[in-house]
């Protein structure tokens, strides 16, 4: 078994490079055994936390590099008028606290979810028309959960002293 230690970010795939492609429920574990695409068996043994990216590479111990792809899924993918209303749909969906994925195609921009009654309701009272098909579900990581997030800063209130976060929520 090939076992997958490292996150490497974004990567140019070629194809020399096995693919590994699961569904979001699996790309957020980081322990898995899987079979990538070429039938060969693989184990995941990551750092929680950081979804696998749709094209993010992944090292094994033996150095060999490993891509991963976002399968194809059941999704939601909701479209309203691009300004406020696609701000709003997008800030009501997102307060829910649930993943989505934003993007934008040659139909405009959208909004697209797992399907969930709830959500595929608010969506259609903020006037949103729906499509139900199956996508890949790569959905947006988060401003403090990017791969890598750190950062320093001091403080100016009276002391100075400098510290370094790394958040992980």
């Amino acid at each position: 078994m090939l076992k997958l230690i490292e996150r490497l970010g974004p990567i140019e795939a070629s194809q020399d490079i096995d693919t590994l492609t699961l569904p979001y429920e699996l790309r957020i574990r980081g322990r898995l055994k899987a079979k990538s695409d070429a039938g060969r068996e693989l184990g995941l043994f990551l750092d929680r936390g950081p979804v696998l990216r749709d094209g993010e590479g992944v090292r094994a111990e033996s150095g060999e590099i490993v891509c991963i792809r976002a399968a194809i899924e059941p999704v939601v993918t909701a479209r309203v008028a691009a300004g406020l209303p696609l701000a709003r749909l997008a800030y009501h969906l997102g307060n829910r606290h649930v993943q989505l994925a934003l993007g934008e195609d040659g139909r405009g921009g959208y909004v697209r979810f797992p399907p969930d009654h709830v959500l595929e309701e608010l969506s259609e009272l903020l006037g949103a028309t729906l499509e139900r098909h199956e996508a890949p579900f790569d959905p947006e990581p988060g401003a403090y959960n990017q791969l890598g997030h750190a950062h320093a800063h001091s403080h100016d209130n009276g002391h100075h002293h400098e510290h370094g976060h790394s958040h992980a929520h």
